[in-house]
């Protein structure tokens, strides 16, 4: 690794250029910051070099972006970008982005949203179930969102006008934008055309490759160890089981990007103690995030307690993923695919395939929607006068958007009728409570202020 050669005072800048693009994966001169770019050229030769080498990601830097292509092994339900408030984007706002990219690559250097807006909709008017009407404010919403994505990251940047205006009266409100080919052609440049594909699997790292070659599997558990908030070897084939336990796998990972490992007799977590190389900090403050803390120690508390009954033990269900590429695959419209140009998308199997069905899978405490939603209903009763107003009305939206957040860390899976309750999660094992309260007498704005806590136990007692 060319990291090893990079003098100790100077490792700390570079680990920062490696967090960046490998959280952001577009940089570009205002994308996330200012700075940024400069941080990254700096160390453009020696990322290229590491980053292909660890994980077999590509990537290209420019006067004006530093673009990483990476490769996914598997899809994310939870994974995806959201608007500028937080908000996820749902199927209407990524098609408007993707006919906006389009349309873009084929513009002038400006471009009015407006006229943006009647290329998105004339695109949008050729596939089934996509419309954009400009008369419709919900419509004019979901594509200014799409918009602002774009202006974030620098494709686009307002000249003149207001597009939050033209998005509350399209016939008073304009804005005009000057466009960035460069960005607009880094941002989507797919492995493979989609025309050419029968299953989302071809777009999957080890689609058409052989799955046992060591370099591969090495790198594939790297990908795992960055893209995965905890990596459960129960999740792992053999091969990639014995690479994860090598300390060599994670040496490597942990020099690159600065993380520390926390490894357990269950899988390895790399923990960001910057907190910058993560799309979802936790703990953190908010009251979901309060609530799905305190819900994990209740886990913990209900899992160990000798004088409850045991809850029963099941294996996180095998076909999750399959299920996932089956919903995704019934969506690609046929009629588009060039089946004459279409590879096969099923990955090349090996001898030790039929090893791995025969290792039995590891079970988990299952705790059913009954008991979430009673305890979830007594944290409100606790400290509901500190939750956001929203939450204080909506437990049962509470307990679902908290279970949500567990789930997306690798904390719980869900299952039908309830949770299991995963390995790391007995690293929030005894949260313990404060709520701050202010003297009325002397504060003319009495407010409440949410639960505080204190940092997770670093070494637990594994709950599973």
């Amino acid at each position: 690794m060319r990291a090893r050669s990079i003098p100790s005072v100077e490792l700390d800048s570079y680990q920062r250029a490696a967090r960046l693009v490998l959280t952001h994966h577009l940089v570009t001169a205002t994308f996330p910051d200012r700075s940024a770019l400069a941080t990254v050229r700096r160390w453009a030769t020696e990322l290229r070099e590491d980053l292909l080498a660890t994980f077999g990601y590509r990537l290209e830097v420019t006067e004006t972006t530093a673009r990483l292509f990476t490769v996914a092994d598997r899809l994310d339900a939870g994974a995806g970008t959201s608007t500028h408030t937080g908000r996820p984007f749902d199927r209407r706002r990524y098609a408007y982005l993707a006919l906006a990219i389009a349309a873009l690559g084929r513009g002038a250097g400006q471009i009015t949203l407006s006229e943006l807006a009647e290329h998105v909709a004339s695109e949008a008017s050729r596939v089934d179930g996509v419309e954009l009407d400009t008369e419709r404010a919900a419509d004019r919403d979901a594509f200014v969102d799409a918009v602002t994505w774009l202006g974030v990251r620098g494709a686009i940047t307002l000249a003149d006008g207001d597009a939050g205006r033209w998005a509350s009266d399209p016939d008073s409100g304009e804005a005009l934008y000057d466009v960035d080919r460069a960005v607009v052609h880094a941002l989507f440049r797919p492995p493979r055309a989609l025309q050419h594909l029968e299953s989302v699997r071809g777009l999957l790292g080890n689609a058409g490759a052989p799955q046992s070659d060591t370099a591969e599997v090495r790198r594939r558990v790297r990908r795992a160890l960055v893209q995965r908030p905890v990596v459960y070897a129960d999740d792992l084939d053999d091969d990639e089981a014995l690479q994860l336990a090598l300390p060599r796998t994670t040496d490597e990972v942990k020099l690159l990007t600065g993380l520390v490992c926390e490894r357990r007799a269950e899988g390895v977590a790399l923990v960001d103690t910057s907190g910058r190389l993560s799309d979802v900090r936790f703990p953190n403050t908010g009251t979901v995030a309060q609530v799905a803390l305190l819900l994990a120690g209740e886990m913990c508390d209900r899992v160990l307690d000798p004088d409850a009954p045991a809850p029963p033990r099941i294996p996180v269900p095998a076909q999750t993923q399959d299920a996932l590429l089956a919903a995704v695959d019934s969506a690609i419209p046929r009629s588009t695919v060039f089946t004459p140009l279409a590879a096969s998308d099923t990955p090349i199997p090996d001898e030790l395939e039929q090893d791995d069905a025969a290792r039995a899978p590891l079970e988990h405490p299952l705790l059913e929607d009954s008991w979430l939603a009673g305890t979830v209903g007594r944290l409100v009763d606790i400290y509901g006068r500190t939750f956001a107003a929203q939450w204080q009305a909506d437990p049962a939206g509470l307990a679902e958007a908290a279970v949500d957040m567990l789930d997306r860390l690798r904390l719980v899976a869900r299952v039908p009728g309830g949770v299991l309750v995963l390995p790391a999660i007995a690293r929030f094992r005894g949260v313990t409570v404060s709520v701050r309260e202010r003297d009325p007498e002397i504060d003319l704005f009495p407010e409440t202020t949410p639960p505080t806590v204190p940092a997770p136990d670093t070494n637990p007692t594994e709950i599973s």
